[in-house]
């Protein structure tokens, strides 16, 4: 049975940071504006996203509220830099957005460095932040992007979610209607799936 994430307290052992094979997933640091700018500003990069692409200003303003946000756990806004341990740098970012408290639900979003599409770095940092929330007790993890982001929603079904609908013109972006598919995973489900990819199993 999950826990209420109104009921979650301050966890004293969570990590500052999360590691997979190929990434580091931690708190952004002021001194990481310039390579989440080289991200954010790119146009082939929010292509797709209702934000950007940013100005310098933009940049800047986003930094501020996630160094703000890490004041506080849990937060309502659980935003990590994507961290390329080959570069020892800032490639992307992923978060856990909360948005039904006493359902335990967050939404899932991410974006990435345009060179390093295609490699499944943003799989392998989706694996992390599902298996932390779904052991902190969350019920549903659900994520949502423009129908023709191919990329992205592979993504999603590489983590097990499955496509719920799709949102025929939900959302004017840049003067532009597009079309939302929709998709979630659920506590048991992530369960299930891990029991059988389990080696032991």
């Amino acid at each position: 049975m999950t826990t209420p994430a109104a009921d979650l307290a301050p966890q004293p052992e969570r990590p500052d940071r999360l590691g997979t094979e190929r990434l580091i997933l931690r708190d952004f640091r002021l001194e990481d504006t310039e390579a989440v700018h080289a991200y954010g500003s790119d146009p082939e990069v929010t292509a797709y996203m209702p934000w950007g692409p940013n100005t310098p200003e933009d940049t800047a303003a986003f930094m501020a509220r996630a160094l703000e946000q890490q004041a506080t756990w849990p937060r309502l806004d659980l935003g990590l830099a994507i961290e390329l341990k080959a570069e020892g740098r800032v490639v992307g970012s992923i978060a856990l957005h909360l948005r039904d408290i006493p359902n335990a639900t967050v939404e899932l979003g991410y974006v990435l460095r345009r060179d390093l599409w295609g490699r499944g770095l943003v799989s392998e940092a989706a694996e992390a932040l599902a298996a932390m929330g779904f052991g902190l007790g969350l019920h549903r993890i659900a994520a949502a992007c423009d129908a023709r982001n191919v990329g992205s929603y592979r993504v999603m079904e590489k983590l097990g979610m499955r496509r719920e609908g799709l949102l025929r013109q939900d959302r004017l972006i840049r003067g532009a209607w597009r079309d939302t598919y929709v998709y979630a995973l659920l506590a048991q489900e992530w369960a299930e799936r891990s029991r059988r990819r389990s080696p032991t199993s």
